[in-house]
């Protein structure tokens, strides 16, 4: 079984989390869901994350990186904001990159591996407003609706969504 991690908090884009939860779920990929202060927050747009209740939730300190294949970072620039300043969901980030586990991150997610400093001589993809930010930090910005470089797997806009997850998807089946 794939084991997966979606990483987010207060203020995240609802589109972004509950279409990856949801397509992980369906297909069979186990959801996790790391959240500072390991309690339900309220998506931008007012959904209750994660959306079931019975839904575990766990907080970054007792995340185990060995037990996951997969983190999902969604994007809304108020939640990032807020978790790219928490060094222990930077070291998590920094952890699955360092052991070439798939990263999917969409939007403003991108800021997080910014902080993590993983993204230097990779394309990838995020928010159009942070495209300077992106080439500052050593990658190359592309604007496609889904950016495959390694382990890394990339989207700018939650329009995309399809695209980006059914990459993630497809990678996480062929390598896992």
């Amino acid at each position: 079984m794939i084991n997966s991690l979606i990483l987010s908090g207060n203020l995240v884009q609802d589109h972004e989390f509950i279409y990856p939860y949801y397509r992980l779920l369906e297909e069979k990929i186990n959801v996790d869901v790391c959240l500072l202060g390991g309690k339900p927050v309220e998506g931008i747009l007012g959904t209750r994350i994660p959306p079931n209740k019975e839904q575990k939730i766990i907080s970054p300190s007792d995340v185990n990186i060995s037990n996951y294949d997969l983190l999902i970072i969604p994007g809304g620039a108020k939640a990032m904001e807020y978790l790219r300043q928490d060094s222990k969901i930077i070291e998590i980030i920094i952890s699955f990159n360092k052991d070439k586990k798939i990263i999917g991150s969409i939007c403003h997610g991108a800021q997080l591996m910014i902080s993590a400093n993983i993204i230097k001589g990779k394309k990838i993809s995020g928010y159009y407003s942070i495209k300077d930010d992106i080439n500052n930090a050593g990658a190359e910005y592309v604007d496609a609706p889904s950016v495959i470089d390694e382990n890394i797997i990339t989207s700018p806009h939650y329009k995309y969504l399809g695209n980006w997850m059914s990459d993630v998807i497809k990678k996480c089946k062929n390598e896992l």
